[in-house]
């Protein structure tokens, strides 16, 4: 068999639960990351062992286990991270916010910026990369997490500060000190849409970092909108990442008293997934 016949049959099997372009994608990850395969090599010998390795690696797919879990990385910003069930799968709409971050902050040297419930540290390891001379924290509840992320730090050959807090813990706002910018992509989801989320989030990625009491489902943005009044130096900014149906909502949280107008950012899809403002 070569390795073009075991991508093809791998994929079609795999059309029975994913729309085709998805299983394009998780097939081209797969044998790029797992089998160091191009396109160009269409007639290389898929050998036995790499056979039975694929076989094990599909019947996880087929049960809706993520491909990133399975081959216990992800590619995001251009890096790769390593991602187990202690943390979210980086998504593409992070990376834009990221990129939002970046652009915002490219005539500003020093930057101190703190990200809350930082995961597998892909947002301040990313900055950190791209701006060598910024100043990073990442925070998070789980110290599992920040084990993962203190890894990829190591992988990705950078240096973050990292913190074991809960950020809902205003007791604690005292020890954070002061940032230029915080940013934050945190649990948004009502429990109550449990019973629509795809089962691979579901069944795989962390409840902790997903969900929300339904009845107060902004509970975070509004800490963290209050702990950032409180810490952030004069002009510093605040970012978010956002659910699209709840933008608005966000948006008209923020005190204007205390910050510039709150700013919805579109993502490539148009739709209103991050908001940024700006400390008077």
């Amino acid at each position: 068999m070569t390795i073009k016949e075991a991508f093809e049959q791998t994929k079609a099997a795999l059309q029975a639960q994913m729309e085709d372009r998805e299983a394009e994608n998780v097939m081209r990850i797969l044998f790029e990351d797992a089998f160091d395969w191009t396109s160009g090599q269409p007639a290389r010998s898929f050998l036995a062992k790499e056979q039975d390795q694929l076989s094990a690696i599909l019947e996880r797919l087929q049960a809706n286990e993520p491909l990133q879990y399975i081959l216990g990385e992800a590619d995001f910003y251009g890096l790769k991270f390593e991602v187990t069930p202690a943390v979210l799968i980086p998504r593409p709409e992070t990376e834009e916010l990221v990129f939002q971050i970046l652009e915002a902050g490219k005539n500003k040297e020093g930057q101190k910026g703190l990200d809350i419930g930082t995961g597998s540290g892909c947002i301040p390891i990313s900055l950190k990369k791209n701006r060598p001379d910024w100043s990073l924290t990442g925070m998070d509840i789980s110290e599992e997490a920040l084990q993962v992320a203190r890894r990829n730090a190591l992988k990705n050959q950078v240096e973050v500060n990292w913190i074991v807090q809960d950020v809902l813990d205003e007791e604690a706002w005292d020890k954070l000190g002061r940032y230029d910018f915080i940013v934050s992509n945190p649990p948004y989801i009502p429990l109550e849409e449990k019973k629509v989320m795809p089962r691979q989030v579901l069944d795989y990625e962390p409840a902790l970092a997903l969900f929300v009491e339904n009845d107060n489902a902004l509970v975070f943005y509004r800490k963290i909108h209050d702990l950032a009044i409180r810490s952030l130096s004069t002009g510093g900014s605040l970012f978010f990442e956002l659910n699209e149906f709840n933008a608005r909502a966000v948006q008209a949280m923020v005190d204007l008293r205390f910050f510039t107008e709150a700013v919805l950012l579109p993502d490539m899809q148009g739709k209103y997934r991050m908001l940024y403002c700006q400390k008077r």
